[in-house]
């Protein structure tokens, strides 16, 4: 079962009333995924390893009889004034992916006026087509659409031309998806001839919207840079005969320029600058740098460990195999001046804070955007495999008051919103068709996704963190108080993704037992929070999370992973081919949840937040959190702080 699948279908635990008694065995809350084995055993961390992490008790928890709680005290009514109310009650059935959005154009085409959702097109794009087609043959039956009939600007033209861009590689690769249209290119006919023209000018509008969607996602395709610069001279070979259509000659021509297009015959380009990953050295001037989407050929910096906890530092490409980056420890090792017959070679380990160990094969590749929040990769020996253990780092805790008691609620959930913001930002919208539909071959393309998810799971944890190390009760209850502020300040900035996550924190199991902490909690919060979890209730299908989700206007930031949970659903509900046909009405709705996403970040973030050295502090804090993801640890923590909860 792929790790998504566990997310979405793992047993539920019952939390409601904060009476739950739950031991180190006793719910799924926060338990870290990704477990071992032995070498040579299933590979238990997957590269969806951050979805795996998920796992938490808000998001899967079954529907709940409400409990009584006590009134809303006076004197909390000013701390939460003008925090909105959520809607509830029931919904449709699982069927129901999404709102349907209304008419959406190409990327390049969009009106900010024209966001809203709104009906469903009364004719598909894809009823003109007829009966389904061959993977090699649907793309001449598009071209020829939108040559006979269809003018360019039309709004079902706009949407078949962006349902084959995104979804082609469903059914076709990039390369041969390419190839075929080049191929029409060259056999369109002649350019006086009306047809001819006509075919030409489908070529260069569809040529036009798979650059303007691709982007820098290209300059990791070699052979796609190959075919698009045969294509790209072809079409401005004839660029004269195109008396109509010089503005989208002039675009095509700046398209390819901005691509940055990997020829093999092309000189090197010149070396890049060093992007640091989450959590790689802890440095102030790294985590205050606004993000920027990764590529694989970004080359990071990162500590390879040794059975003694020494390391060695290399700089890796982020798309490097596990082959290439042993290469470089033992370079670094000087490992290769052994005896070449030497029967031992060194294995590369990814190790989690709870201990668990997953042996990495030497064809993997893409490793570092798959690690848990505290793992870490080491090189050893198979013989001393069964001796690792997590760094001692990751296995300390220091109770105590941390930065979350300094700083206030409306800063901490502001810088949040703005970092999570870049990270959603840097997500391309196709590496969330590579993720669901192409596993292990879509890993590159889905670095992006891979930290958000890690992220996602990051917050979670770190909610959970600070509760459980703060001893003294009233300062825990003021933390849960304060937490609870924190998810409705990111609520009404629309960042939906923070405030899962803070909810899931503090339905964390070892948190949500601590039955004399939340007594403590004025009513208000009480009753706040159960709204809260109400609108992360899975019920229906997340009724209530879409019905709040729809009323949102951009920018939004979603809950990802309940997009990869539909797109998930889209995939294993229905076959991409049919008796060898492909399924067009798949491909159309996939299409149509990808722009789902272009809408919630089609206008930009706007947060006034002060640049003062204290604000520049609390950023630093929130951008680099320091968490316990190991749950029987947090259990422990939960059980010393208050042993006999019921």
């Amino acid at each position: 079962m792929k790790p998504l699948e566990k997310f979405l279908k793992k047993p539920t635990s019952q939390l409601a009333g904060r009476a739950v008694a739950a031991g180190p065995g006793g719910g799924p809350g926060g338990r870290p995924g990704g477990g071992g084995g032995p070498p040579g055993g299933p590979r238990a961390l997957q590269r969806r390893q951050s979805m795996s992490r998920l796992l938490l008790p808000a998001f899967l928890r079954e529907p709940h009889s409400d409990q009584g709680l006590e009134p809303p005290a006076e004197e909390d009514q000013a701390e939460l004034a003008g925090v909105a109310e959520d809607p509830g009650g029931g919904g449709p059935c699982w069927l129901q992916l999404d709102e349907v959005p209304g008419p959406l154009r190409s990327p390049s085409s969009y009106s900010s006026d024209e966001l809203s959702p709104g009906e469903p097109l009364t004719s598909p794009p894809w009823a003109p087509l007829g009966a389904p087609e061959r993977p090699e043959h649907l793309l001449d039956r598009v071209l020829e659409r939108l040559t006979s009939g269809a003018t360019r600007d039309s709004g079902a033209s706009d949407i078949l031309l962006d349902d084959i861009v995104l979804t082609h590689s469903l059914f076709l690769p990039t390369e041969k998806f390419l190839q075929a249209l080049h191929q029409y290119f060259v056999q369109a006919g002649d350019l006086e001839d009306p047809e001819g023209l006509s075919r030409k000018q489908a070529c260069l509008a569809m040529l036009l919207h798979f650059l303007d969607t691709y982007q820098g996602l290209l300059q990791e395709e070699e052979s796609a840079g190959h075919i698009i610069k045969d294509l790209y001279l072809l079409i401005m070979k004839d660029e004269s005969l195109y008396q109509d259509l010089r503005e989208d000659t002039l675009r095509l021509h700046q398209l390819v320029e901005t691509a940055e297009l990997k020829i093999p015959e092309d000189s090197q380009p010149p070396s890049r600058q060093v992007k640091p990953l989450f959590r790689h050295f802890r440095r102030i001037d790294s985590c205050l740098q606004t993000r920027v989407a990764f590529r694989g050929s970004d080359e990071i910096f990162c500590r390879v460990y040794m059975p003694d906890h020494s390391y060695v530092t290399i700089r890796s490409r982020l798309s490097a195999s596990v082959q290439d980056i042993l290469g470089s420890v033992t370079e670094k090792l000087q490992y290769s001046e052994e005896p070449a017959g030497r029967e031992e070679t060194l294995i590369l380990v990814a190790v989690a804070s709870s201990g668990e160990k997953v042996l990495l094969q030497p064809n993997e590749d893409c490793v570092f955007t798959t690690l848990g929040i505290n793992s870490h990769l080491f090189a050893c020996t198979r013989d001393s495999y069964e001796a690792l253990v997590p760094l001692p780092e990751e296995i300390q805790v220091s109770p105590g008051d941390t930065e979350i008691h300094r700083v206030e609620p409306e800063d901490v959930a502001n810088h949040l919103t703005a970092f999570h913001w870049e990270l959603f930002r840097c997500v391309h919208e196709l590496e969330f068709v590579d993720y669901v539909f192409h596993g292990e071959r879509g890993r590159r393309e889905t670095a992006n996704l891979e930290l958000l998810l890690q992220r996602c799971s990051e917050v979670t944890h770190w909610v959970a963190t600070e509760v459980l190390l703060c001893e003294a009760l009233s300062k825990r209850a003021q933390l849960l108080k304060k937490f609870i502020k924190i998810a409705a300040i990111c609520k009404q900035n629309q960042d939906l993704l923070s405030f899962y996550a803070v909810v899931m924190g503090l339905d964390n199991a070892a948190v949500s037992r601590l039955r004399l902490t939340w007594e403590k909690l004025p009513g208000k919060f009480k009753n706040l929070f159960r709204k809260f979890e109400n609108l992360t209730d899975p019920c229906r299908n997340h009724k209530s999370y879409r019905e709040v989700l729809s009323k949102m206007k951009p920018p939004v930031i979603p809950f990802v992973p309940l997009i990869l949970k539909d797109l998930t659903f889209l995939h294993e509900s229905s076959k991409t081919l049919v008796d060898g046909l492909v399924n067009l009405e798949k491909l159309h709705s996939v299409a149509e949840k990808v722009r789902t996403i272009r809408k919630y970040r089609s206008r930009p973030l706007c947060l006034d937040m002060e640049a003062s050295p204290h604000h520049l502090q609390t950023k630093a804090y929130v951008r680099q959190f320091q968490v316990i993801d190991n749950q029987n640890l947090l259990f422990d923590l939960s059980y010393k702080l208050e042993a006999n909860s019921q």
